[in-house]
Formats: C-alpha cells, structure tokens, sequence
C-alpha cells in the first residue's frame, strides 16, 4: 500500500520517518496565497484538502496525507509565511511576549477516495524578545518558508516560553491525529494496546 506525503516540508518528513513508515514525498503544486478562506481553521482545513486532492488525482492506488499549517496571533491577525525579512521581523514582534494560536490541519485520502479530516489547534506562548534576539532570530534565516516567521523545533524554541496543545501539531504534522486519520483510512499501522 503506497503512502505519499503531499508536503515538502522537511519537519514533516522527520516526524513520519520517526513513525518507521515507508512513504513517498510528492509536493502539491498549490497555490495557498491563492486560496479565498479568510477562517484560520477553516482555511489550514480547505488548503491540507486541496493539497491531498491534488496529488491523490495524479496517484491512484495510493493513500495520500495533505497538510497545512497556519498560524494566528492574539489580536486575530493570519500569520503566514513571510515573503520578506521586514515582514518577518514584523511578524515576531507581534508575537513577542504574547500567545499565538496554532492551527495544523490533515487530509487523508484513502484508497477509494474518501477523505478522513481533522485539525489540530495549539497555543504558543512567546517570551518577550528584545532587538537583539528578534535580529538574531532573522540573521539565522530560519523564518523563511514557516506561517508566522517561526519555528517550535531547533534554535526556534528559544523563543517560546511554553506551548498548550501539541507540539507535533506545531512543527506541522499532528502525529496522533494523523494516527487517527490513517486508521480510519485503513492503512496499517502497529497496535498500541492499553
């Protein structure tokens, strides 16, 4: 049974292969600046859908895991990835010493077709930066390709005071929920027994 991953995403590959499954990465060519869904939910739910959809059309026979990943601060505001360092300096100041929400969607799409969805939604408490360790952040470069110009694993935690929720769930892939997901789908994974 082939299992595709639709992400490029490096984090994501990490914590499937921690899983001991065998899979494939094939990135969905989509678009998300594109899509029209002003709902952080909803819209993280829609773009891990359209990026299963995707790639599950152009590989039958498989079961195709989407996801996406987005980021919102205290006063409402879409965090999404930066285009630019001014946009990401910008980004992490909203967030210093404040708590943003953090919402990881997956789409799983089984062997007939069906789609087995959820969402994940954890919160992210950021310790007051100063100007040095905002500069510092942006001069590693580690923002670029990340909804909210941050990241949870690696140098990014210096950041984060604590989180709520969890944490593979913030690095962008929900390990239980995709455990959950692929289940349901039918492919097979080890028995926890409890």
């Amino acid at each position: 049974m082939k299992l595709i991953l639709a992400s490029a995403s490096p984090q994501r590959k990490v914590l499937l292969e921690a899983l001991g499954l065998k899979f494939e990465v094939i990135p969905s060519g989509i678009e998300e600046d594109d899509h029209p869904e002003p709902d952080p939910a909803n819209r993280a739910r829609d773009l891990a859908w359209l990026k299963a959809s995707d790639i599950s059309k152009k590989n039958p026979g498989s079961i195709v895991i989407g996801c996406d990943t987005l980021v919102v601060a205290d006063d409402g505001t879409l965090l999404e990835k930066a285009k630019t360092v001014d946009a990401a300096r910008r980004m992490i100041e909203k967030q210093s010493g404040r708590t943003s929400l953090v919402h990881s969607a997956l789409c799983v799409i089984d062997l007939k077709g069906k789609l087995h969805e959820g969402i994940s939604s954890s919160k992210v408490f950021f310790k007051k930066l100063s100007d040095q360790e905002i500069d510092w952040w942006i001069g590693t470069g580690q923002w670029r390709d990340r909804s909210g110009s941050f990241q949870i694993d690696g140098l990014g935690q210096l950041m984060i005071e604590r989180i709520e929720g969890d944490y593979t769930g913030i690095v962008g892939l929900p390990v239980y929920l995709l455990g959950k997901l692929l289940t349901e789908a039918g492919y097979p994974l080890g028995k926890i027994d409890n």
